[in-house]
């Protein structure tokens, strides 16, 4: 007999719940069963411009879809300074939770969350999409392979985009009292998970912010850089910004090869994406071109990686619900790191950038 699908409950109408919505919509093993808003005109209306089902319930407030006893799952893709009240919240209530990045102000508000998580022995995951699309592991495949790509060396991650002048005013990524991490929270986050993910999530030593981080009127960053040093000898720099043009580059470094993508976060493509590799590179004889030359990677996949997200977490859950198993501490173990990095980047800005133990 088929199992009933997850059913997911979204906490707010943010432009990303539109993205998670169809995602919820696409992936097989889920459903959109509720929306609550501050307002329930809003959330009536967010219901209808997403095609969520006749039968999904629309509450005017985010305590309705936590008391709703079908909510399986909570979607939060609230501003960052409300993750930890309604988090905790969900979790009391017995909803597995997925959180939207970055999942939290500092690593202190998100043990009180993943604490929550683990007493009600919920699934927790954040929403860091590219995670899960096929291109991850085939990447991680040409990593891992001591041959083709030798020891890890160097990772440089930058992720940025061109933000227009009712974002840098307005938008809640702007602002202290909502999203105080600006830059460094929205895209910073997905650098630091780069640099994570191509280091199989060894922490590093030290962390240090480099000079001339840009600021708004009100405190927040609009762009920074940092850099971060293992005892072994690995370093890795990011680069993060709402001022430059969409750049989202990884370039990872080994002893014997090297792995380029230009796209990491978004995929140019929603169906196909594509990275490169190189082994043993060196020049021609006369130093006029590279042998071997890199070479290009395809791969394909039939759901948009947001929806392979939802997928893999409805049946974690489904997991819980359905054959009693414990929630995977994978996930929760990954956001810990990120977090506790970008902390680190921030305090070490704070600091006058000085160097920062993880």
């Amino acid at each position: 007999m088929a199992r009933q699908p997850i059913k997911f409950g979204i906490l707010g109408c943010a432009d990303i719940a539109r993205k998670f919505s169809r995602a919820i919509t696409l992936s097989p093993n889920s459903t959109l069963y509720a929306v609550g808003s501050r307002s329930l005109e809003k959330a009536a209306k967010f219901a209808k411009e997403n095609d969520f089902p006749e039968s999904a319930k629309v509450y005017g407030s985010y305590e309705a879809v936590l008391d709703d006893p079908d909510v399986d799952v909570v979607y939060l893709p609230l501003p960052t300074s409300l993750h930890v009240k309604w988090a905790v919240l969900a979790a009391q209530k017995k909803k597995h939770l997925l959180l939207e990045k970055p999942v939290a102000l500092n690593v202190k508000e998100l043990d009180l969350i993943l604490e929550a998580c683990e007493s009600s022995g919920v699934q927790f995951m954040d929403a860091t999409m590219w995670m899960h699309h096929p291109r991850t592991a085939a990447m991680k495949d040409f990593l891992s392979n001591s041959e083709l790509f030798g020891e890890l060396k160097s990772v440089n991650s930058c992720f940025t985009f061109a933000a227009n002048q009712d974002f840098l005013e307005n938008d809640i990524r702007v602002r202290p009292d909502l999203d105080a991490h600006g830059a460094l929270g929205d895209t910073g986050w997905y650098c630091i998970r780069s640099i994570l993910w191509a280091s199989n999530f060894e922490l590093p030593k030290t962390v240090l912010a480099l000079r001339s981080p840009v600021f708004n009127k009100a405190g927040v960053i609009l762009a920074c850089s940092a850099s971060l040093y293992w005892e072994d000898g690995k370093v890795a720099t990011f680069h993060c910004s709402f001022l430059a043009n969409l750049t989202m580059d990884v370039t990872v470094v080994g002893t014997n090869g090297t792995l380029h993508l230009h796209d990491f976060v978004i995929p140019f493509e929603e169906n196909k994406a594509s990275f490169s590799v190189a082994t043993k590179s060196g020049f021609t004889e006369l130093v006029t071109g590279w042998e071997p030359k890199p070479s290009e990677h395809h791969v394909t996949t039939d759901l948009p990686q947001e929806a392979l997200l939802v997928r893999e977490f409805s049946r974690l859950v489904g997991s819980i619900k359905f054959d009693g198993s414990k929630p995977e501490i994978k996930w929760p173990t990954l956001s810990r790191k990120t977090q506790k990095v970008l902390d680190a980047v921030k305090l070490s800005i704070e600091r006058g950038f000085e160097i920062v133990e993880v």
